[in-house]
């Protein structure tokens, strides 16, 4: 019996055009899913750029015109992968025109745009999945598998970080990253929504959370041209402009089961280039993981007398979740393949007719815990996350 069929229109050829690619290209010859991937169309603003990356990526066609491929009747799956603030025009058309979404996180620049994206595909009847892709990572999943199954006792604590270090430069440019109409935040929602994600993947609703933002450097150099996909290969121009986003934001978290949380989300960070870390302590146990050494999970285990310590378990085994179709044991896989792993629930999302994990309501609740930051931030008190 053949596969069905699943043409994908991407919106987007930049760092996330890229990894998204490198899913659907991947997913077929990795996973056996009910439906196969057909990277049909991909569309961007710039003529250069898109044609250079159909051609560099394997898309069968390229266009400029987004709106356009989104109407057109081949197209059953639309990828957005560009730049936050056109998340929901695009999110919003695609299920006005009935296709199924992915869309790169954040969900939008704020709660309001995140939720009209929810109202739109809840109304349209259509798949939506956000882009949390660590979830993705075998030795994550893993250890919500450990979690649930109770090893861990009762949780405690969740601490995690996300340290990156590439634009401690003066001299680097006002990339879209670093303006609020652009991005909506910075560090805040470029790196920190994924920790506030994995918080609720592995211990549950965050209710409330206290924080501070600061941005060190409040002016930059514009931004050249470029049709390089690569975030730290940009040129600066003469002309300089405001930095509207934050740099660095720390908070604390409770959790509704009673579990505290610190999170730490920076761009300045120096010698530290995609610093993702997290530890969860609980009565029973404690588990580590370090995205720069993705394929280990560290796991304390209470009660083992003088040999306590944490120990390191690699997550490449055939019977590891999200592993079981890679390579044989011990084999490792890096941050390409947590993207295939992507692409596979969304296609079995799809062939299922249910809607994929993480969704756009999950979405959604991270948008509500970034807003609360914020709103902490500038009150400087504890705030309450919205109710969504």
């Amino acid at each position: 019996m053949a596969k069905r069929q699943v043409n994908v229109g991407m919106i987007g050829a930049g760092f996330m055009g890229k990894a998204h690619s490198f899913g659907y290209q991947n997913c077929g010859p990795i996973w056996k899913t009910k439906c196969t991937p057909v990277m049909k169309c991909i569309a961007a603003r710039r003529e250069q750029a898109v044609k250079a990356a159909a051609e560099q990526y394997g898309w069968q066609e390229w266009t400029t015109d987004w709106r356009q491929m989104v109407r057109r009747d081949d197209i059953d799956l639309v990828d957005i992968s560009t730049p936050n603030n056109a998340h929901v025009e695009q999110a919003v058309a695609a299920a006005q025109a009935g296709k199924d979404i992915l869309c790169d996180k954040p969900l939008a620049m704020n709660l309001e745009g995140a939720k009209k994206m929810l109202k739109a595909v809840q109304k349209a009847g259509v798949k939506a999945m956000c882009g949390f892709t660590y979830r993705f990572a075998p030795a994550v999943r893993l250890a919500r598998q450990m979690i649930e199954a109770g090893e861990l006792g009762e949780i405690y604590h969740m601490r995690a970080v996300y340290l990156q270090d590439w634009i401690m430069d003066p001299a680097f440019p006002l990339v879209w990253r670093l303006q609020k109409g652009i991005a909506g935040s910075g560090s805040l929602g470029d790196l920190g929504a994924h920790i506030v994600d994995m918080a609720h993947f592995l211990v549950g609703e965050i209710k409330s959370v206290c924080g501070t933002m600061e941005t060190f450097i409040k002016e930059r150099p514009l931004e050249e041209a470029t049709v390089t996909s690569k975030l730290t290969d940009r040129k600066a121009s003469a002309q300089r402009g405001r930095v509207t986003v934050d740099d660095a934001v720390i908070w604390c978290a409770r959790f509704a089961n009673g579990a505290l949380g610190t999170f730490e989300a920076t761009r300045f960070a120096g010698g530290h280039k995609n610093g993702h870390r997290w530890e969860i302590n609980g009565s029973k146990g404690s588990l580590a993981w370090h995205f720069e050494d993705m394929n280990v999970l560290e796991y304390w285990k209470a009660g083992e007398g003088l040999t306590q310590g944490f120990k390191k378990a690699l997550a490449t085994s055939g019977k590891t979740p999200g592993f079981e179709a890679w390579w044989p044991d011990g084999h490792i896989i890096g941050y390409g393949e947590c993207f295939v792993n992507e692409v596979r629930e969304m296609l079995e999302a799809i062939a299922e007719d249910r809607q994929p994990s993480p969704d756009f309501a999950d979405g959604v609740r991270c948008q509500a815990v970034l807003e609360a930051v914020v709103q902490s931030s500038k009150q400087k008190a504890w705030a309450n996350v919205p109710r969504v």
